[in-house]
């Protein structure tokens, strides 16, 4: 791939992936280097006239009022990155340190952090060169950001701690580095803090699951309406004056999606003049439904791309400049400007609670994505409601049990996203010594949320199983060329089960179909 030149202002949810996952090449962008470098050399020239400024001349948390003295300066960021890394727990998988890392570097690149550029240039050579830290995902409150996981990465560049080799592998540090011919850092005034007070450990986790839940609720159109034909479902719900009469914007998405998904079926035109008049909620509202998610993941991206574009460390460093016009910027002109001209200002950007509420926002969302998919798979194999099928969708039910026990295990996962999904970040509690008196609990918050995204993708599959298998019993008449495609998909990498058989392997299938978006192809 061409590569990602990063400057702290346009980077994209789908960049981070290209980077995460894809391995695209990451450099820091020319005029993001001026900016870096300015900034820097105003934390130089405060460091030599030895003017106090917190966590570059000070301590840090409750320490705060301990002077440092210049000849210490090194050996603080040493000790902060040591401190700090201070995580326990499973590791965070490799995309999602990378996206970090990615995050971090981009954070830093906007020019308010004071990090030297050798900084940013590291992080994206351990990138490019496959150098990942080892990052446990625990012991992060959220503010003062993450502090343990950014601090594991910290760790990395200086050389101590771990890594993960290409097969997540622990390897030590310097070991790493040496594979990857990348020399240890030696961290100057201010950066430790620089690279371990930000979102970065909570957003990482949060872009890929957002990602992820994207495809979701696509997948979940396409699933539900293979659901509503098998079931002999009516698409009148889904009349496009209805939804302009309530036109949420992902709510006109879906009905689209089904009014475009279910159109031609000679399914649909079997049963046309049936006495039903409408169907259950969890068909005829899946626009309502999952349009709601949709705006929700729409709310959640927007949140999102602010926070990867923000400077969110403590302090921030601010050159000296003045407005004129609408846009330009210059130097003062009143006094002579100089390369160090400019402020330090403490604040509290490194709060997570922007991003703490819509990774519990985004959980609320994919387990009533879930539910309603476990709602239809029921109505799928329940003989008491799905229109005619054979009882749990078994060929000679009785002697073959068919999808009795993955409606079951569907129903096990949405309960357990109902626990999953009780707010994270409602809680708070007090750390360093009641300095840090109010935090997000943001990557908690995060954790939570990827373990939904999981369960959320494998209900989806068992449905979208049951309704392969229940649209094979109406055979000869056929669905629509749309969803014949994603019939086709799903039986691409799960035969008709003629017979009980073992199915947890094509539930991982089909929920890998999904995670590769193959069932919203048919769509396009």
């Amino acid at each position: 791939m061409k590569a990602l030149h990063i400057n702290g202002n346009d980077l994209t949810p789908e960049a981070v992936r290209d980077v995460a996952v894809e391995r695209r090449p990451v450099l820091l962008d020319p005029d993001a280097r001026e900016k870096v470098n300015r900034a820097r050399a105003i934390v130089d020239a405060l460091v030599a006239e030895d003017k106090v400024s917190y966590a570059i001349t000070t301590g840090v948390g409750k320490l705060s009022d301990v002077r440092i003295a210049g000849d210490q300066i090194r050996e603080l960021q040493v000790n902060l990155v040591r401190s700090h890394s201070a995580g326990v727990g499973e590791p965070l998988l490799i995309p999602e340190t990378r996206a970090m890392m990615l995050l971090r570097a981009n954070s830093l690149s906007k020019g308010h952090s004071g990090v030297r550029a050798i900084i940013v240039d590291t992080i994206c050579e351990m990138l490019n060169r496959g150098a990942t830290p080892f990052v446990p995902s625990q012991g992060s409150v959220g503010a003062s950001g993450d502090l343990a996981p950014l601090a594991h990465l910290a760790l990395a560049l200086i050389g101590e701690g771990e890594c993960l080799d290409e097969k997540a592998v622990r390897i030590s540090s310097p070991e790493a580095l040496r594979r990857a011919q990348i020399k240890p850092l030696v961290l100057e005034a201010k950066e430790a803090v620089s690279l371990i007070n930000g979102t970065q450990g909570m957003l990482a986790v949060g872009v890929l699951a957002l990602l992820a839940a994207e495809t979701l609720v696509d997948s979940a159109d396409v699933i539900g309406a293979l659901t509503l034909d098998a079931l002999r479902g009516t698409d009148v719900a889904f009349d496009e004056r209805i939804h302009k009469a309530r036109p949420h914007s992902g709510q006109l998405k879906s009905a689209s999606n089904l009014r475009k998904l279910l159109e031609g079926s000679q399914i649909r035109e079997s049963h046309r003049d049936c006495t039903r008049v409408q169907d259950a909620y969890s068909l005829r509202c899946i626009p309502q439904v999952h349009g709601a998610v949709r705006d929700t993941l729409a709310h959640c991206r927007e949140v999102m791309e602010v926070e990867i574009n923000s400077a969110v460390d403590n302090p921030l460093v601010f050159p000296s400049s003045i407005h004129v016009g609408a846009d330009a910027l210059v130097r003062p002109t009143e006094r002579s400007a100089t390369l160090t001209d400019g402020d330090i200002l403490s604040g509290g950007n490194f709060h997570g609670e922007p991003i703490a509420f819509v990774l519990d926002f985004l959980g609320i969302a994919l387990s009533a994505l879930a539910g309603i998919s476990e709602r239809r798979i029921e109505r799928l194999v329940n003989p008491a409601l799905n229109e005619g099928l054979p009882p749990f969708l078994a060929a000679g039910a009785g002697l073959n049990s068919g999808f009795m026990m993955p409606q079951v295990t569907a129903a096990s996962l949405v309960s357990e996203n109902k626990v999953l999904a009780h707010p994270a970040s409602v809680d708070s509690i007090t750390t360093s010594g009641n300095k840090e008196d109010y935090v997000s609990m943001g990557m908690t918050a995060s954790l939570k949320l990827k373990r939904i995204v999981e369960n959320t993708r494998n209900v989806l599959a068992i449905e979208a199983m049951a309704a392969a298998q229940a649209l094979d019993f109406l055979a000869p008449l056929k669905t629509s060329k749309h969803l014949q495609s994603a019939h086709a998909a799903i039986r691409s990498v799960c035969p008709t089960m003629d017979k009980d058989r073992v199915m947890y392997r094509d539930f991982a299938r089909i929920a890998e179909l999904i995670a590769a978006r193959r069932l919203p192809e048919s769509l396009f």
